[in-house]
C-alpha cells in the first residue's frame, strides 16, 4: 500500500501521512515560512526591483508585467513587510489604546471611535485592558512604546504618569481620556462629571426627594470623586444635610453595591431615591430595587442597554462615549501632524435622559 495515500481511522477521521503535509504553494519549504519578494520575482519571472516597484506603487512597470507580479503575489499569499519602511520613516502607522476594561459596555463605542479615526489616518489600533491596576497600566503602556507605536490614548488607572515623560519627549503623542494624567502636563478629554452629577441629583430633588443616597466607585478615581462632589454640591445648594449613611464608595463588585443599597433602603428613615455613580453600579441597584417592596426613584450616571425597556424606564445622565474617543483620537493625530503645541483639557457635556425612574415621587 502506498504510504502517501490518506486512510481513515476507526472514528472515520481522515489521516494524512506526515510525508504529504506540505503546502502546495511552497513545496519543499518548512510550514510557517512566509513568501518573500524573491519568491514573487521567481514566480513572475522578473527582477526584485520590479516587484518592489509594484508592491510600493512606484512607476516604471508595464501593465503586463504588473499583472504578472500581482498574480504571483495573490498565488503566493505575499504580504509586504513594513519593518524597513518603519526604520526609514520613523513611524509605524499604529497607535495604542489602554482601557480600564474591554468588557465594559461604556468602552465599546469609545474604542470604536478611536479605531475609526485611526483608520481614516491609515493607522492600526492596538488596545488592551489595565483592569484598573496602575502597575498593569504602566506595563502595558511601556510595552506599546517598546513596539514603537506613534501615539497613545490612555484611560488612566494610576495617578502618577511621570514614567511616560521620556516617551513623550521621544515623540510619542499622548492623550488621556475620561480621567486626567497625574503629575505631567498632557492633553485630556473628559466628560462634565461634576455638572452631570449635579443635574441628576437636582432632578431628584425637583421631584420631592430629600433623602437621596449615592453609590459610587472608588474615591481615588477622578470620575468617582467628581460625581460625589456633584452630588454633595446639589444637596448643599438645596439646603439638604447629607447623612454619612447615604453615601457609599468602593469597588463596583455587585455584592458590595448590593449591600450598600440594602443598608440605605432599611432603617427608620430609608432613602427614597438613589443616584448611582456608573453603569455597573446602576445595574446592580436595579436588581435590588426589583426586590424592594416600595418604589424608589433612581437616576444613574452612564446610560445602560435596555434602560428604555424596563418598567419604569431608567433615567440617566448620559455621556457621549463615542465623542470622547473621537475627540481624543483627533487630538492625537493633530499632535502627530505637528499642529498642536500646548496641552489642553477638553470637557464634553453630559445629557439628562428622563425615562420614568427618576420622576417617581417619594413613597412616604
Amino acid at each position: 500500500m502506498d504510504s502517501r495515500i490518506p486512510v481513515a481511522d476507526r472514528t472515520g477521521h481522515r489521516i494524512v501521512p506526515e510525508t504529504t503535509r506540505r503546502t502546495d504553494r511552497f513545496p519543499g519549504t518548512r510550514y510557517g515560512n512566509r513568501p518573500t519578494m524573491k519568491d514573487v520575482a521567481a514566480r513572475a519571472g522578473v527582477g526584485l526591483k520590479t516587484v518592489s516597484r509594484v508592491v510600493n506603487g512606484e512607476p516604471g512597470v508595464t501593465p503586463e508585467t504588473e499583472r504578472r507580479v500581482q498574480e504571483a503575489i495573490e498565488a503566493l499569499g505575499f504580504r509586504r513587510n513594513d519593518s524597513a519602511r518603519v526604520l526609514r520613516k520613523g513611524r509605524t502607522a499604529s497607535i495604542g489604546l489602554v482601557l480600564e476594561d474591554l468588557a465594559d459596555p461604556f468602552y465599546g463605542p469609545l474604542s470604536r471611535a478611536v479605531e475609526e479615526v485611526a483608520r481614516a489616518h491609515g493607522a492600526l489600533l492596538i488596545n488592551g485592558s489595565s483592569a484598573e491596576d496602575a502597575d498593569r497600566e504602566q506595563e502595558l503602556v511601556l510595552a506599546l512604546c517598546a513596539r514603537r507605536v506613534d501615539g497613545l490614548v490612555v484611560i488612566p488607572a494610576g495617578d502618577d504618569h511621570r514614567y511616560l515623560e521620556p516617551e513623550i519627549k521621544a515623540g510619542v503623542a499622548t492623550v488621556f481620556v475620561d480621567r486626567p494624567a497625574g503629575h505631567i502636563d498632557a492633553d485630556v478629554v473628559v466628560s462634565d462629571n461634576f455638572g452631570g452629577a449635579c443635574d441628576g441629583v437636582r432632578h431628584l430633588i425637583a421631584h420631592g426627594h430629600r433623602r437621596i443616597g449615592f453609590i459610587g466607585d472608588m474615591p481615588r478615581i477622578h470620575t468617582a470623586a467628581e460625581r460625589l462632589r456633584g452630588y454633595r454640591t446639589a444637596m448643599e445648594d438645596a439646603g439638604i444635610p447629607v447623612a454619612d449613611a447615604w453615601m457609599s464608595l468602593g469597588v463596583t463588585d455587585p455584592e458590595r453595591v448590593r449591600r450598600a443599597a440594602r443598608e440605605m433602603l432599611s432603617g427608620p428613615e430609608p432613602v427614597t431615591a438613589i443616584f448611582t455613580g456608573n453603569n455597573r453600579v446602576t445595574v446592580t441597584v436595579i436588581r435590588v430595587l426589583a426586590e424592594h417592596a416600595r418604589p424608589v426613584a433612581l437616576v444613574g450616571f452612564d446610560d445602560i442597554e435596555l434602560a428604555d425597556l424596563l418598567q419604569p424606564g431608567v433615567t440617566v445622565v448620559a455621556q457621549d462615549a463615542a465623542a470622547l474617543g473621537r475627540t481624543a483620537a483627533e487630538r492625537l493625530f493633530r499632535q502627530l501632524d505637528g499642529t498642536l503645541i500646548a496641552p489642553e483639557r477638553i470637557e464634553l457635556p453630559t445629557r439628562l435622559i428622563t425615562r420614568g425612574s427618576g420622576e417617581l415621587p417619594p413613597a412616604d
